[in-house]
């Protein structure tokens, strides 16, 4: 009787064990893919990040008179790389977007650069890499979504915080980028 006792108690404590991993493991696992997927949001965001001097090198030839546009396009691209965390990031990239808009927006006024080959690639690349960012933009916000939800199950809402893990930060869009564009369309006299 003392050994089936025995066997019992160690299988019990086996299923513990194995269910206290269980945990750890899935806890753990939804903490590496929301820092997976906001490393893919930034390895994008570099990627721009290094295609705007050359975007701006083009510009500077055909832009003589716009230099505002393509300052606010520098000082974008600055504020990016001395932002720290989600949301300083993010706010630094929606900054960089609206910059970019502009810019793409004025070179309309421009024949001779929007006919420019270089212009007209990297201008393809940043707006591929936009949509790209955006991709992953909703992916690191359903990779959040999952671990704060996660954290606070119970059983795992038990385990979470001797593990240190916290609420994640989603990636949230600016008031600024949510007004409606005043469009204008200038009308030959």
């Amino acid at each position: 009787m003392g050994i089936v006792v025995l066997i019992v108690f160690a299988l019990a404590v086996v299923i513990a064990v194995g269910y206290v991993v269980g945990i750890y493991n899935q806890l753990v696992q939804v903490k590496v893919n929301v820092d997976k997927s906001w490393a893919n949001i930034d390895v994008l965001e570099k990627q721009r990040y290094d295609e705007i001097p050359k975007l701006v090198q083009v510009c500077e030839g055909y832009m003589q008179y716009e230099r505002d546009t393509l300052q606010k396009v520098i000082e974008a691209r600055t504020k990016y790389l001395q932002a720290q965390g989600p949301a300083e990031k993010g706010a630094a990239s929606s900054q960089m977007a609206g910059a970019l808009k502009s810019l793409f927006a004025l070179a309309e006024s421009y024949p001779d650069l929007k006919a420019n080959q270089n212009f007209a690639q990297l201008q393809t690349r940043i707006t591929a890499l936009e949509n790209e960012i955006a991709d992953r933009r909703e992916f690191y916000n359903d990779s959040v979504t999952i671990n704060n939800t996660r954290i606070q199950q119970i059983p795992y809402a038990f385990f979470a915080p001797m593990l240190s893990m916290k609420e994640r930060e989603m990636y949230k869009v600016s008031a600024a980028e949510k007004a409606s564009p005043e469009i204008k369309f200038a009308y030959p006299r």
